[in-house]
């Protein structure tokens, strides 16, 4: 990232990362039952199954708050696709820039920050699954210029392998599993 202003580091190292990721949350909209999926997610990092990995901007000229949250991802150690379970890889879920700060690195420094804390783990791989429609072109790109490649099992859905012939709706929950060394 060029700006300094801009951060990334585990969700809670912050004390306003909660009320960061809250605001930005309900201001973006990136899902349609945020307070009680994020809810789940904080119960999950209490538990060590994932870690939420936050970028923000600090001091972004709104007055009282210390910063806004612009990003985030999860570092699920305990994924639900089988085959990253399988070979005990983590898994980096649901990375997300708001758009107005786009295209400026910080899809990569989360997923850079996931693969150091991943690595100090003792993992030598991991995985991140990408969308297939044209919305995610830039993720697609993103990932594939930082190294991962398709994992060579085809195309899953809500990370469950999708065989051929069967039909499946084209939204975010249909994937291309993808991986990379660390």
């Amino acid at each position: 990232m060029q700006d300094p202003s801009y951060k990334v580091d585990l969700f809670g190292t912050h004390k306003g990362h909660r009320q960061m990721l809250k605001r930005m949350l309900e201001e973006q909209k990136f899902f349609h039952n945020g307070n009680l999926y994020f809810d789940r997610c904080f119960e999950r990092q209490a538990l060590g199954e994932l870690d939420i990995i936050i970028a923000w901007k600090e001091n972004a000229g709104h007055s009282g708050q210390e910063g806004i949250a612009v990003g985030y991802a999860l570092l699920s150690w305990q994924p639900k696709y089988a085959l990253f379970k399988k070979i005990d890889i983590p898994e980096i879920q649901d990375l997300n820039v708001v758009s107005l700060h786009r295209r400026q690195g910080i899809g990569r420094a989360i997923i850079e920050c996931c693969e150091r804390r991943a690595s100090k783990k003792g993992y030598t791989e991991i995985g991140i699954g990408v969308g297939l429609d044209a919305s995610f072109g830039a993720a697609q790109r993103l990932y594939v210029s930082m190294g991962f490649i398709p994992d060579g099992s085809g195309i899953s859905y809500d990370r469950k392998l999708v065989a051929s012939g069967e039909f499946r709706p084209v939204d975010e929950n249909l994937c291309l599993m993808m991986s990379k060394l660390i």
